[in-house]
């Protein structure tokens, strides 16, 4: 029997010192959602996404963007074969189960757009006619946030498509030691052994779905979605895709610790991650240095707890 946190033990074996950020990734895997990682050069973010790859036996394709890749070179396009005479249709890069989109804010804004339909209804639309991917399907993308030079930033509703930003940080020195000790072991994501089909996924996966959220957490998770909306240095609030989001991902948190219901304490784990990139401040507040993630912990610390909700590590 195949567990989710084995996913997270093999995937820490080349991701060191992060077990955080691997547990919130594989949680965003059992929620079916997307994940976007932003962080500094050098920082591990290719690593994780292979890592998590390398862990599931099932299909994986990376792409690297750049200024001249275009929607065709990640959904595919209808090509004339020689023999036949047909047109048919040469699969992209994105019928896979994992497609790494490699510094994805390196590519148009045109580009870029290739990836809402596919990352929101799980189809490619080519020449009229609409085809479905096998799930389970996630992209992880990447994307350096200090270097802005050829780079285009994401719109609110390709951020919004991300289940979960998440970032990874620089290690502290005894991490980057073992970091250096594996690599001279021979620990790397190139040789990482997978623990799970695609089968036992997508079963997880059917699990996650029966975790029980009782009326009073769905209310809590409303209330919290509700109070970015309201919050004076919000011009745009979270959206109710956002709510269904952060629900999800507190289902796929009990399951990963092996409960059968989500409490509040799920939901406030995840509303960083899960919320933050969704926000879009007012200028003043940019002018005063806040940031999305210190809203979101304001509405945590102000949104009343129900007793019913429950609480758990």
């Amino acid at each position: 029997m195949v567990y989710p946190q084995q996913l997270v033990e093999v995937i820490s074996e080349v991701v060191v010192g992060k077990q955080e950020q691997v547990e919130l990734t594989v949680i965003c895997l059992l929620a079916e959602g997307h994940l976007l990682i932003e962080d500094v050069p050098g920082t591990g973010k290719t690593t994780l996404a292979r890592a998590v790859a390398g862990a599931l036996n099932g299909q994986w394709k990376r792409i690297q963007f750049t200024p001249d890749l275009l929607p065709a070179d990640i959904t595919g396009t209808t090509m004339l074969d020689q023999k036949t005479g047909a047109f048919v249709f040469k699969e992209g890069p994105v019928f896979a189960n994992v497609v790494i989109a490699d510094e994805i804010n390196r590519a148009s804004p045109k580009t870029q757009s290739a990836l809402l339909e596919v990352m929101g209804e799980r189809t490619v639309t080519v020449d009229g006619e609409t085809r479905g991917l096998q799930p389970p399907f996630m992209v992880i993308a990447t994307q350096n946030p200090i270097d802005m030079e050829g780079t285009y930033a994401l719109p609110e509703a390709q951020l919004d498509r991300f289940l979960m930003r998440i970032s990874l940080g620089h290690l502290d020195p005894l991490d980057e030691v073992a970091v250096i000790q594996g690599h001279n072991a021979g620990r790397t994501v190139d040789n990482l052994r997978p623990v799970m089909d695609v089968y036992t996924l997508q079963q997880m996966i059917s699990a996650r779905s029966k975790v029980t959220v009782t009326e009073p957490l769905a209310r809590y998770a409303v209330e919290l979605t509700g109070g970015t909306r309201r919050h004076p240095h919000v011009r745009h609030g979270a959206s109710t895709r956002a709510t269904l989001a952060l629900v999800q991902a507190a289902r796929a948190r009990a399951l990963l610790r092996g409960y059968a219901h989500a409490t509040a304490a799920d939901v406030q784990s995840l509303a960083v991650p899960v919320l933050a990139h969704r926000l879009v401040l007012t200028p003043q507040a940019e002018l005063e240095g806040i940031k999305p993630p210190d809203v979101v912990h304001q509405v945590l610390r102000t949104t009343p707890v129900p007793e019913t909700a429950g609480s758990r590590p």
